[in-house]
């Protein structure tokens, strides 16, 4: 299974790269693009295809727990499927089609934790109200 959800995903961002690539003519890939169409599901391919009609890409690489389109951070149950291969996920916020390379790391990176700043109270006027 894991297999499977690989090549589709190889398939999806090899078709996104050939689409988005400007230098290269649509007459000279025309075949490679329709092999590659071929492999895809269906219903992958419509949701896929939806997304690059309204010029946007219809696959985000995930890189250290972010989405490499909308730069936010991917939930940990959709990490955890992306890593598995189990499953095909789609971005909770822009929905494009997460695609984890194999050499890249799963979390987050490293970060260093913020100094907080001192909060500054000052204390409240007693306020008596008269009825």
């Amino acid at each position: 299974m894991e297999a499977v959800m690989r090549k589709i995903m190889d398939c999806l961002l090899a078709l996104q790269k050939l689409q988005f690539d400007v230098r290269v003519r649509l007459t000279a890939v025309q075949a490679e693009l329709e092999k590659l169409r071929a492999e895809v599901p269906p219903t992958i391919l419509a949701h896929y295809e939806r997304l690059v009609g309204r010029g946007k890409k219809g696959v985000a690489l995930a890189r250290n727990g972010v989405c490499s389109e909308c730069h936010l951070r991917i939930t940990g149950g959709k990490l955890v499927g992306l890593s598995a291969g189990t499953d095909i996920q789609l971005c909770d916020n822009c929905g494009r089609y997460l695609y984890l390379p194999e050499t890249a790391p799963v979390g987050l990176a490293e970060t260093k934790a913020l100094p907080t700043a001192a909060i500054k109270r000052t204390p409240r006027e007693a306020v008596y109200h008269v009825a």
